[in-house]
């Protein structure tokens, strides 16, 4: 499993993350029941900027929390004999994570790991257009924060 992590913001401090998103992203693909041979990118940015990819590529001019970008939508396209799965990005707002976590009233962690376990659901072709689907995708979020010891509080 390779996992690339990378800091373009300078609001929060992201020490303590890599293991926490290693951890998220190796107990969703066991939940998914997915091998680890695969390569996932983490980049976190700041609410500007992650309102600007929101509106570029969904057309969406308004800050969110994260946004995945699928490399495999087609099924085939990651498969490289002999190298791992390229499963695509994730892109994570920590100034907007942060907002939510005091929202919600739980822990920085549990928010960053949830919504890594969310953008990764999206690599892996989840989705929450329909009720059907949100609910799906609810189930292996819940799964995945119970591996990784980050319930609902």
């Amino acid at each position: 499993m390779d996992i690339y992590i990378n800091n373009e913001q300078k609001i929060i401090d992201p020490s303590g993350l890599d293991s926490l998103v290693e951890k998220v992203i190796q107990a969703g693909l066991q939940v998914c029941q997915m091998s680890d041979d695969v390569e996932v990118s983490i980049t976190f940015v700041d609410n500007q900027t992650i309102q600007a990819l929101n509106n570029e590529y969904r057309q969406i001019d308004a800050v969110t929390d994260v946004l995945s970008f699928p490399q495999d939508e087609a099924g085939d396209f990651g498969l490289v004999p002999g190298m791992p799965r390229l499963l695509g990005d994730i892109v994570i707002s920590l100034e907007k994570a942060l907002e939510q976590c005091q929202d919600y009233n739980h822990s920085f962690q549990r928010e960053v790991g949830f919504l890594v376990a969310h953008g990764l659901l999206h690599l892996l072709g989840y989705d929450h257009e329909t009720a059907e689907e949100r609910k799906a995708m609810r189930v292996k979020e819940e799964q995945i924060m119970e591996e990784v010891n980050l319930p609902r509080a």
